[in-house]
């Protein structure tokens, strides 16, 4: 999601979001996205070449970022860290910084259970459960392909969901395939 500030003429062109970058705006779920560890960001600093750059969120959810150093990340929407680096900047460095954020790369996902190549995966926009499985190399002999369990990362338990087409997987989630029964 790309949040860009007002800027006239130009500068504006240089700035402006790809396709891919539109597209994933305007998916409904980036609206309420949180980041979280291993989201990969690109941070444009109008005017500011040396400020701007791509940067991951750690483990600790924080970002590092050049001059104002930690930020915290974790749990925030990209416009509330857009904010928050926006005011550390405004906090005797610059006067009037012009902050855009943008996730790059989200934090992947994981499927285990009966697939062929359980593992992490890397998310992509518009992912389903099927899609997953089939990233995986598809369910073996044993899965039970009516049911999957799904942890979303912001949740302390999975839930069962029946297998649809159209069930989708959100960054960091846990699909958990079970092994069906005879």
């Amino acid at each position: 999601m790309l949040a860009v500030a007002p800027i006239a003429g130009a500068a504006y062109a240089q700035s402006a979001p790809s396709a891919a970058a539109v597209a994933a705006a305007q998916d409904p779920r980036d609206a309420d996205y949180r980041l979280g560890a291993g989201d990969k960001l690109r941070v444009i600093v109008f005017g500011e070449p040396s400020l701007s750059g791509e940067f991951e969120v750690s483990g600790s959810g924080m970002v590092a970022l050049p001059l104002v150093g930690q930020i915290k990340a974790l749990g925030l929407s990209t416009s509330e860290f857009q904010n928050g680096f926006a005011a550390a900047l405004r906090d005797g460095y610059i006067k009037d910084p012009r902050v855009s954020v943008e996730v790059l790369n989200y934090r992947p996902f994981y499927i285990l259970g009966e697939v062929t190549k359980p593992g992490e995966y890397p998310y992509s926009n518009g992912l389903t459960v099927m899609k997953a499985v089939a990233t995986a190399n598809g369910f073996t002999y044993r899965a039970d392909t009516r049911k999957v369990f799904i942890k979303r990362a912001n949740e302390n338990t999975e839930q069962q969901i029946t297998l649809d087409a159209g069930t989708l997987v959100l960054p960091g989630d846990i699909i958990r395939v079970k092994e069906r029964y005879f």
